[in-house]
């Protein structure tokens, strides 16, 4: 392995006497109460000027796009509403409908007493009598791809009883409550959660039509309703297929809005639209207050929900254009693009344009977009899975109206469902581009994405991920036991040791015109932040070296002593834009992987390593890594199956750390989901907080300990301080808890702590793990202490419950329930 390396790459000499070397020296829209009348003869229909004359019979008539309530306010300042409202329907009581206007039809039968109701429904008016109702719709006279009533199916909902009394507010007159619904009772809502669904006739958009941004956020609203990871991946499939039939141009802007990305997350390109300017945003478009939106949203805990309910209270007179998906997307890379001193001004106006054009569900998600969190527990592996079900239930790359719509009855279709699964998540690891990856998945398909989705330079790979072990024996006993090396016996088992280093992993990128770039272990764009090792690359690879992808460590590094650094020292750099002269941390690079070099896959330091196939020369080595600063171990396997396993977490590498020698072997990564209180000496923070590990399979976070050891007071103030913004009413439907442990407030989750304890042991009363050891009790950890926040890992990189399991089953108390024969390769992660 270190062979390989070396014949490309130098190491920069220290001193002779050491064995390694150092890397080197070191569309805008005024608020409506601010609107001015439009001249234009497009701007309303017949019916909207008829409405207005009536209306203002009494009333001087305001200006048309003005807001409500601002025209209420202007025209009849405090005036009591009840009397509002009665002169208000005396007045509509005197006018008589017309129909046959231009852009609507209108037939009535036997009307005894007419009354015009106007409706929460932006697409249609009600005429009632005391036994008869007829339904107004808009004839379709707008944009083909955008007409209204072409999104018929996504905006119709059940007729709701009108017959409660509304309740009163400022804007009674024109508005309905925010529990009114549309009012068509001749469509079906769009749904994806439908048995037997049909890719075509239960879409609510045509061939070739722009995918309504409706029926996406009809999609979030039903995965929102579940936690099962199964019909989530089932429902959003569903909706995939009718977008890969009727729009496929429409499948990229869905996955990405799916993600709540705006592309390749190495591009870093992100909205940061601050909540107190989405406030704003929300309170301009519907006339309310600012302080109204705070006080609501500290109540719910959801702004995404505050905004549908403000929205859905709103009765606008010009109907803006529908939302879609691609339309969605467009903007909200436009709003991120967004640079220099007034940019939060234009984003709030651009936000306020999309907002004023939602429906329902569509504010919610709209919202929950631009703040950075959808909140429904997707995940990218169910996206994936999605994805890959709906081209095994309807091929992709079939000439419309395809031939085969539904595949999921046929024999085989579990074999191909999991070998297409397979090859997409295989591709994606090595080519994380959804721009690249998704125009081959509907020109060719699945099957053909390995012939041109690979390992480029210049995009990011997920990195190979070590086995957590005990002890040198269990190293030496799994590298003896497991499949791949079965034939092995002990005395010839090959294999490596490397030291493990306390740094952040740094893939280093090396294209064809020299262009250099470091990305971070979640795929961030590390550059900026790493000009220092940018400007030493062409002094340590040799000529030969046209283009390479490098899989190494980066550690803070003491260039006078030529020692490694703690960690912590290493997280006090600047995290973008560093400028080499200002440096003062300086880093060494440790390069233990060459994972591409010159088209072909396969200050510099090499890690220091040692071959070897005795446990007391492992024992030894293990001494020496801890004593030059290190955390441990990397072992790998050098002879059979010794390859790099991109995106897995794989038995192949074993780390072997310190503190394995002291109990537990390895540390946990959890993520908070609650916090308690503190009392006495810790009044005014949260003196414990309750954590959990991720279950990847059903896609929850499961309670696994609660924690209140290892901190210093200035960490408790620095917690309570973080997770006071990101406290929620209640937990999410994918948290699983026991109600013996229940916080004084809920978080979402949003960080992940390393954490240390003494063992594990069967609870009965955390959910970690639930069923995989016991069929009624999860695992807990047996005093907790608290390590350090890990920045570098998402929430989904937590410690999963397999990994719980495992480190359960490998206690020395524990006996005969890990055995070799047990042991199975994890899946992505």
């Amino acid at each position: 392995m270190q062979s390989s390396i070396t014949q490309f790459f130098k190491a920069i000499p220290t001193n002779k006497n050491s064995q390694t070397s150092q890397i080197g020296a070191p569309q805008t829209c005024t608020p409506p109460s601010k609107r001015k009348k439009s001249n234009s003869s497009s701007s309303g229909s017949e019916k909207q000027k008829k409405s207005s004359q009536s209306i203002t019979k009494n009333v001087k008539k305001p200006k048309i796009q003005k807001s409500i309530s601002a025209a209420i306010q202007e025209k009849l300042g405090s005036s009591d509403e009840e009397e509002l409202s009665s002169k208000h329907n005396k007045n509509l009581n005197n006018e008589v409908a017309q129909s046959g206007t231009d852009d609507e039809e209108c037939s009535t039968k036997n009307l005894k007493k007419k009354r015009v109701i106007l409706s929460s429904s932006e697409d249609e008016c009600e005429i009632n009598d005391d036994t008869n109702r007829t339904v107004h719709e808009k004839k379709d006279n707008t944009n083909k791809d955008d007409s209204p009533n072409k999104l018929a199916n996504c905006n119709k909902k059940p007729v709701e009883d009108k017959s409660k009394p509304a309740e009163k507010n400022v804007f009674s007159l024109f508005a309905t409550s925010s529990n009114s619904k549309d009012t068509d009772t001749s469509v079906t809502p769009y749904n994806p959660n439908k048995d037997n669904y049909h890719p075509i006739k239960h879409a609510c958009w045509k061939y070739k039509e722009k995918v309504p941004y409706l029926a996406l956020a009809r999609t979030f609203e039903e995965i929102e309703k579940i936690s099962a990871r199964l019909k989530i991946i089932d429902i959003l499939s569903n909706y995939f297929r009718s977008v890969m039939v009727l729009t496929p141009e429409d499948l990229l802007p869905s996955i990405y809005l799916c993600l709540n990305r705006l592309g390749p997350t190495y591009e870093g390109l992100e909205l940061g639209i601050a909540a107190t300017n989405l406030m704003k945003a929300i309170a301009q478009s519907t006339g309310r207050t600012l302080s109204q939106i705070k006080s609501e949203t500290q109540t719910t805990g959801d702004l995404g929900l505050v905004a549908e309910q403000s929205r859905n209270n709103q009765r606008t007179i010009i109907k803006p254009a529908p939302l879609t998906v691609r339309g969605v997307f467009e903007k909200l890379k436009e709003i991120a693009k967004m640079s220099g001193q007034a940019s939060q001004t234009k984003k709030v106006e651009k936000i306020q344009a999309m907002f004023i054009a939602c429906k329902q569900a569509e504010a919610r998600f709209l919202i929950r977009s631009l703040a950075g969190k959808l909140r429904i527990g997707l995940a990218e592996q169910s996206i994936l899975q999605a994805l890959a079900l709906a081209c095994a239930t309807t091929p992709p790359n079939q000439e419309y109206p395809p031939k085969i719509l539904d595949c999921s009855k046929a024999s085989s279709f579990k074999t191909n469902y999991d070998n297409l699964a397979l090859i997409l998540k295989t591709s994606y690891c090595e080519c994380p581009n959804y721009d690249l990856i998704v125009p081959v998945l509907l020109r060719e398909g699945i099957e053909k994405l390995p012939e041109h989705c690979k390992l480029t330079p210049g995009i990011p790979l997920k990195p190979m991920l070590a086995h957590p072990t005990k002890g040198v024996q269990e190293v030496l006993s799994r590298f003896e036991g497991a499949k791949f090396t079965c034939e092995w016996k002990f005395e010839g088992a090959k294999f490596t040791c490397e030291w493990k280093y306390d740094g952040e992993r740094a893939q280093i990128h090396i294209n064809e015109k020299g262009e250099a770039y470091i990305y971070s272990r979640n795929q961030e764009n590390n550059t900026s932040k790493y000009p220092d090792i940018i400007s030493r690359l062409n002094n340590c690879k040799t000529d030969q070296v046209q283009s390479c992808i490098l899989d190494c460590e980066a550690v803070a590094w003491d260039v006078e002593k030529k020692q490694i650094l703690p960690f912590q020292i290493l997280s006090t750099r600047k995290r973008k834009d560093a400028n080499e002269a200002e440096i003062k941390v300086q880093v060494c690079v440790f390069m233990f992987d060459l994972l591409y070099l010159n088209e072909h896959e396969g200050q510099w330091r090499f890690a220091t390593c040692f071959d070897t196939s005795t446990m007391e020369e492992v024992q030894e080595f293990l001494e020496e890594s801890v004593k030059g600063n290190c955390e441990g171990l990397m072992v790998k396997t050098i002879d059979k199956e010794a390859t790099y396993e991109i995106a897995r977490r794989s038995r192949k590498w074993l780390k072997l750390k310190k503190d394995y020698l002291e109990g537990v072997g390895d540390s946990l990564d959890v993520v908070v989901i609650g916090g308690y209180l503190g009392k006495g000496k810790r009044t005014g923070t949260y003196g414990g907080f309750l954590l959990a590990c991720y279950d990847q399979e059903n896609e929850e976070y499961q309670s696994i300990c609660k924690i209140g050891t290892g901190f210093t007071d200035e960490d408790l103030q620095t917690h309570s301080e973080f997770f006071k913004a990101h406290i929620i009413p209640q937990p999410k439907p994918y948290y699983r808890y026991d109600n013996s442990h229940l916080p004084d407030h809920w978080f979402d989750v949003v960080q992940v702590w390393e954490i240390k304890c003494a063992d594990l042991s069967l609870s009965p009363a955390h959910k970690a793990a639930l069923g995989l050891v016991d069929p009624e009790k999860g695992i807990s950890l047996r005093f907790p202490r608290f390590i350090r926040i890990r920045d570098d890992k998402n929430v989904e990189d937590a410690t999963s419950a397999q990994q719980v399991v495992d480190m359960y089953n490998n206690q020395d108390q524990i006996k005969n329930q890990a055995t070799n024969s047990n042991i199975a390769e994890e899946d992505f992660y």
